[in-house]
């Protein structure tokens, strides 16, 4: 099969939820505030999307907390540096894939995992952290092999949508588990990042880490785990219908920052 993301992006209510997910990033871009405060606006949803991730593994604190620097938490401190590190490695994430993701794992699990183990594949012998209820984590090899197909699905043409991209990579990062530590949040990195790479969210603004939080974040991944046609159409509905959330959440923020 030539071009595997297009046949998933024709199944079933995916077009449709991917078209309302366009429309409501293109519908965020003509806000006023942006003619002139995009990159705070951006910078902001960076701050909730960080929290998000990490509430999403389990540790939620308080926006007000994190935005004055009071919060010590490894996890939420790993989500903050891969939120920093996402504006850096966008030229390289079509290229090197592989060289980003380990980036992204040793900025995030640097205080929770052992330094040899930063960006580095985990072992048989390494557990990977299940924070979804996902199961247990495909062996190594199987990993490896399932890595090397995602691989050029990022490096390869696709006609389908970035979205579509997008659900994928997040997907398959998540279920993996690659690293076997906060894995969750390179996988939602992952998602921003292509995102923003292949168009769909250029400036970086929609929180769809947000999104996710707000919806039924664990079920849709396990739907996706089954292989179905429906299980993996649920989840890429799932994911537009985040980045709609995401859309409005930035939305406020520029709301927020008319009334200041």
């Amino acid at each position: 099969m030539s071009d595997p993301l297009a046949v998933i992006a024709d199944l079933p209510g995916v077009p449709e939820a991917v078209a309302e997910a366009r429309e409501a990033v293109d519908r965020l871009y003509r806000h006023r505030v942006l003619r002139r405060r995009s990159p705070e606006v951006s910078a902001e949803s960076a701050l909730r999307g960080a929290r998000a991730s990490a509430a999403l593994e389990g540790v939620d604190v308080p926006l007000g907390s994190l935005r004055a620097g009071e919060v010590t938490d490894p996890l939420v401190q790993g989500a903050l540096r891969v939120s920093a590190e996402i504006g850096r490695l966008g030229a390289t994430w079509r290229t090197a894939p592989r060289q980003v993701l380990a980036r992204l794992h040793t900025v995030a699990a640097a205080d929770l995992a052992p330094e040899p183990a930063l960006g580095r594949p985990r072992s048989a012998a390494t557990p990977a952290a299940d924070p979804h209820d996902l199961g247990e984590a495909p062996s190594p090899p199987e990993t490896a092999a399932r890595m090397d197909a995602l691989v050029a699905l990022l490096t390869e043409p696709t006609k389908a949508p970035a979205l579509v991209l997008a659900a994928v990579v997040h997907a398959e990062l998540a279920v993996l588990r690659p690293f076997g530590t906060a894995d969750g949040i390179v996988a939602r990195a992952a998602e921003r990042l292509t995102l923003v790479e292949f168009g769909l969210d250029p400036k970086s603004l929609a929180a769809v880490e947000v999104g996710h939080r707000g919806l039924p974040y664990a079920e849709s991944l396990r739907a996706y785990l089954t292989g179905t046609q429906e299980g993996v159409g649920q989840w890429l509905r799932h994911c537009a219908q985040a980045v709609v959330e995401g859309t409005r959440e930035t939305t406020a923020i520029c709301e927020a920052l008319i009334r200041a």
